[in-house]
């Protein structure tokens, strides 16, 4: 549970939990986990399996990798050869340095006279000690190998954390100095990379005497550890809100999604020196179907903005812009007016919306030149949108904001549209993948066989004992309860259907497990669910009785006696006398499906 929640934002269902499926887009949530057997099942595309498969799936990795990945995870050591053991120790051991040095900057910044300046400078943007200590903030000293020396960090680790490197001197070097520190964690909360911004100059501070100018932030580089196109800064934290509110705002700095927090919103994220990309929307809309950008969307350009309303429908997501105050940026807005910056998102102005507010505000509307100058400009604009339907809602804007009739803006829109902006083809899942959910989706079989199987697996001390294979009259659902009756973990019968090659046995035995039952189920619902297999099993059994007696392979009187029997035996099932009814047909059953003629 806790590693999948780490991708999908999952709810409680009954005694389930379930989400947007990371798999495949779609609107309504149809992944299931069962959080007891380990097991997820998606009613949409049918991905299935357990924690290994989901890594593998997930994170593009083999068997062996996802073992490691998990082994990692569970503080577990994995006997492995000696031609796989250096990788798994080589990632342990990055992850154990960059933990050490995230403290060692944190207690700088906390202890440390020498971060006396930062401190303060963290003061005036309103980051007191509990918030640098909820981000786990850090300084990096002006020294040239503070870090190196303190933690006795080999070249090897340096590099391959992204913490230092062996300069031109062959001397280890730290990678940042005088900066303050933020941490970057997955969203386990495990630290995989550190970025740093410099100190603002005092008051008369002297330039540098080489003249160079050091850039605002430094972040790590890609390491084994750290992949910046998949990574997001605070999800770690983020999530828990994202989910509740549905809704995830992403900011361009660290300081920025701190101001979001600070003003109650604690929900924000931040790319990590990278622009927002494809990597980054198929994590997003694992947790929230609403994303609101927290920055000045003009900076995207053209070309990125055709991608967000690819990912809009590829990723099934609303992106919207909050328009805040010219000149502010969230964390100036937390500080001065944060009830301005809750107000911003709250009203949040779709993407495209949000760009032609920005050419119409600039452009001078008092002359008919003018107002065809903006035409253009804002029609090029619509254009990149890749829905007919939406582009003409905005067409109708334009046309009365510039007094000018919408017939002769669409035809220059579709001009543009098939001339000047490549429209996106988004993914489209198959045929049947967004067909709603319902108990027996997919599942061609007889209802009392699945009703039986679901109570095995839910409840499985009420159910069992009443429970024989004969009862079942579908091979597959058959198979299923011997495997079920076999002992063994409900994974490993899966695993075992799917090495066999039994493809159908582990598709429904897989949805069975994260199946929600509709409400807990009392012993005279167990009985009804018995009663209806059973005669079920009967109602087969007597058509080969009936055809026995055709092919003259049962002698008539025989046969009749046994119907009649049988059938008055049925009608006692639920009755006062029902236990004893079902018992009788369960020794026939047996004794039909063991005989010669079964």
């Amino acid at each position: 549970m806790a590693l999948i929640s780490e991708y999908v934002a999952l709810k409680k269902t009954g005694r389930r939990w379930s989400g947007l499926c990371p798999f495949h887009g779609e609107k309504t949530p149809s992944f299931s986990v069962n959080a007891e057997e380990g097991r997820y099942y998606c009613f949409g595309c049918r991905a299935k399996g357990d924690q290994i498969t989901f890594v593998r799936e997930m994170q593009h990795v083999d068997f062996i990798d996802a073992l490691r990945l998990l082994a990692d995870r569970a503080g577990i050591e994995l006997h492995e050869d000696a031609n796989a053991g250096p990788a798994r120790k080589e990632r342990q051991e990055f992850l154990a340095a960059m933990e050490k040095a995230v403290e060692w900057y944190h207690d700088r910044l906390l202890n440390s006279p020498d971060a006396r300046p930062a401190r303060e400078y963290l003061r005036t943007r309103g980051i007191s000690g509990e918030v640098a200590r909820q981000f786990k903030l850090g300084w990096a000293p002006d020294e040239w190998d503070a870090l190196t020396t303190a933690l006795k960090l080999s070249p090897k680790v340096l590099e391959g954390t992204g913490l230092g490197f062996v300069n031109k001197r062959d001397r280890r070097q730290d990678a940042l100095r005088a900066r303050i520190i933020f941490p970057i964690f997955d969203p386990s909360g495990k630290a995989i990379a550190v970025g740093g911004r410099i100190l603002p100059p005092g008051p008369g501070a002297p330039e540098r005497p080489d003249g160079r100018v050091e850039p605002k932030y430094k972040n790590s580089p890609e390491t084994t550890i750290y992949s910046k196109r998949r990574t997001l800064y605070a999800l770690n934290w983020a999530k828990d809100d994202i989910i509740k509110t549905g809704e995830i705002i992403v900011c361009e700095g660290y300081t920025d999604v701190i101001a979001f927090f600070m003003a109650g919103m604690p929900r924000a994220v931040a790319t990590c020196g990278t622009a927002l990309g494809e990597e980054h929307f198929r994590t997003m809309r694992n947790f929230a179907k609403r994303i609101v950008l927290a920055y000045d969307a003009d900076q995207a350009g053209q070309s990125a903005a055709a991608s967000v309303y690819q990912w809009e429908r590829q990723h099934e997501v609303d992106v919207a812009v909050a328009r805040l105050p010219r000149g502010s940026d969230p964390a100036d807005l937390a500080q001065r007016d944060p009830a301005a910056l809750r107000q911003a998102v709250a009203e949040a102005v779709p993407f495209l919306q949000f760009r032609l507010e920005r050419v119409l505000e600039g452009a001078n509307l008092a002359t008919a030149e003018g107002r065809a100058r903006a035409a253009e400009a804002a029609l090029a604009v619509i254009a990149e949108h890749p829905s007919d339907l939406v582009r003409d809602q905005y067409i109708m804007q334009v046309a009365d904001r510039l007094r000018l009739e919408s017939a002769s803006l669409r035809p220059r829109v579709a001009e543009i549209a098939r001339g000047g902006v490549q429209r996106p083809i988004p993914n489209e899942p198959p045929t049947g993948l967004d067909a709603p959910r319902g108990r027996n989706t997919g599942l061609a079989m007889p209802r009392p066989g699945l009703e039986a199987l679901r109570l095995c697996v839910h409840f499985p001390g009420d159910v069992r004992d009443r429970l024989i294979a004969a009862y079942f009259v579908n091979d597959v659902q058959r198979e299923i309860f011997e495997g079920l009756i076999s002992g063994s973990p409900i994974s490993e019968v899966i695993d075992r259907f799917e090495r066999n090659g039994d493809d159908e046995a582990a598709q429904v035995l897989s949805q069975l497990v994260v199946d929600e039952l509709d409400r807990d189920y009392t012993a005279d619902d167990v009985t009804a669910v018995v009663s209806q297999l059973v005669r079920s099993a009967v109602a087969q059994e007597l058509k080969n009785v009936d055809r026995e007696l055709r092919e003259g392979t049962i002698a008539p009187d025989l046969a009749m006696a046994t119907i009649r029997d049988v059938k008055e035996r049925v009608q006692l099932l639920g009755s006062a006398y029902g236990d004893v009814a079902e018992q009788d047909l369960r020794v026939w059953l047996l004794a039909r499906t063991s005989s010669p003629h079964s």
